[in-house]
């Protein structure tokens, strides 16, 4: 799943920005997953209004479509000073920054990167020192770090777009790829890609068929599109392709890529 940070493209950036800050703490520093989802429904719901929040009484009115009492407080706190004490104390804390800096590079988790800081590691440079301990996805994750934190222009999207569907159609003309996420909802930059592909021989009747995504992947590998790979499973694929851009593709059956 996608670690790239957020892109800043809503009228209530600053707000939605501290609660994501807020929901990764408590997910990746206290383990607290039904406050980083509701810090997370918070901010999705903030996201979508369709005006800039002015003042906390404007704020408090979305409560009931999904943000709660404390969050309307937190919220009214950093419209009138500009800024929140909790997460202040949270970014001068070392063991919090530190643990939620590490699970920001792809591979490392909640779990790990508490076992990581308890070893002695704080950022990059002391990842660097371990790299022979980390698993394959969480090398590739380091090695990838400051490309991944990047997004990926709209334009550079619809390049790679032209260039996966054009490869598809060499693999099998009956494939069809459905660029999915940000990028299919219009968005002017995106985390990563993420394909959907369906052929007429996969249905919701039909047995796994591996043959049909390690067809498209051999294929992507062969021209040097795909440079790393992270997982390989008989219907989900992810890897890193040229440009540094991660790449998640899927093999659905057709009623499932008509309703995602």
């Amino acid at each position: 799943m996608s670690k790239r940070k957020a892109p800043q493209e809503t009228l209530n950036e600053g707000i939605t920005d501290f609660l994501i800050e807020l929901a990764n703490y408590e997910r990746n520093v206290n383990r607290a997953i039904h406050k980083y989802n509701a810090y997370r429904k918070a901010a999705s719901v903030i996201a979508k209004y369709p005006q800039k929040i002015k003042s906390g009484a404007e704020a408090k009115k979305l409560v009931q479509d999904g943000v709660g009492a404390k969050i309307a407080e937190k919220i009214s706190e950093f419209l009138t000073t500009g800024k929140l004490r909790k997460l202040e104390k949270i970014r001068s804390d070392d063991t919090s920054s530190s643990i939620n800096f590490l699970t920001r590079v792809t591979g490392i988790g909640p779990a790990a990167a508490r076992k990581f800081y308890d070893e002695g590691v704080r950022n990059l440079e002391d990842l660097k020192k371990i790299e022979h301990k980390l698993n394959h996805h969480q090398q590739i994750g380091l090695k990838y770090f400051e490309e991944f934190e990047k997004r990926i222009p709209r334009a550079q999207m619809q390049k790679m777009e032209t260039l996966i569907l054009k490869e598809l159609d060499v693999v099998d003309p009956e494939y069809i790829g459905t660029i999915c996420g940000s990028y299919r909802r219009g968005a002017e930059s995106s985390g990563d890609i993420d394909i959907l592909l369906t052929h007429p021989d996969f249905t919701s009747q039909s047995e796994k068929q591996p043959k049909l995504l390690h067809a498209v992947v051999d294929h992507l590998e062969s021209i040097g599109f795909i440079t790393d790979t992270l997982s390989k499973g008989d219907t989900k694929f992810m890897a890193y392709s040229e440009g540094s851009v991660l790449l998640r593709c899927a093999v659905l059956h057709e009623y499932t890529i008509r309703h995602c």
